[in-house]
């Protein structure tokens, strides 16, 4: 169980953001990574990508995934974010599918309508990250802090 603090830090950052970088394994054995946009429910993660992408291909071969959630600052002692061990699950549940691809305009609200039509449930691949480790990294606290939860 995460503490609650941490809890709330982690939580934070996740609301802040709308990007991250997930490395995924391809079956020969080298590291794939990828800038997707994700949302969030509380600490649940979710990602969507094509039905034929090399990521939902790669997932199914090895679900074990990394991932970093950070953004660019003007000062290195203001760097912030997370950086994950986790295990990606394809979602298949209709209504889960659903509730995260109704999250994603929530992540935009400069902008009111998305350019372009979302994409349904049988349309793309949703997948949820669970955390296995996490590393918060704060540098507010010294050059290379991090705190690491394991869940």
């Amino acid at each position: 169980m995460i503490e609650p603090p941490m809890k709330e830090k982690i939580q934070s950052l996740l609301d802040q953001h709308r990007i991250m970088t997930i490395a995924t394994l391809r079956p020969d054995g080298w590291p794939q990574a990828t800038t997707v946009g994700y949302v969030n429910d509380g600490l649940k993660i979710y990602f969507l990508c094509g039905l034929e992408s090399q990521k939902a291909k790669n997932i199914a071969f090895d679900d074990r995934v990394s991932l970093t959630i950070d953004h660019d600052t003007a000062e290195l002692t203001e760097i912030t974010g997370l950086s994950m061990a986790a295990r990606a699950r394809r979602v298949t549940d209709r209504d889960e599918a659903a509730a995260a691809l109704q999250r994603l305009p929530s992540k935009y609200p400069e902008q009111p309508e998305l350019p372009v039509p979302m994409p349904g449930p049988d349309d793309v691949c949703i997948f949820e990250v669970v955390p296995v480790v996490i590393s918060v990294l704060d540098y507010t606290k010294g050059f290379g802090h991090t705190d690491l939860v394991t869940c």
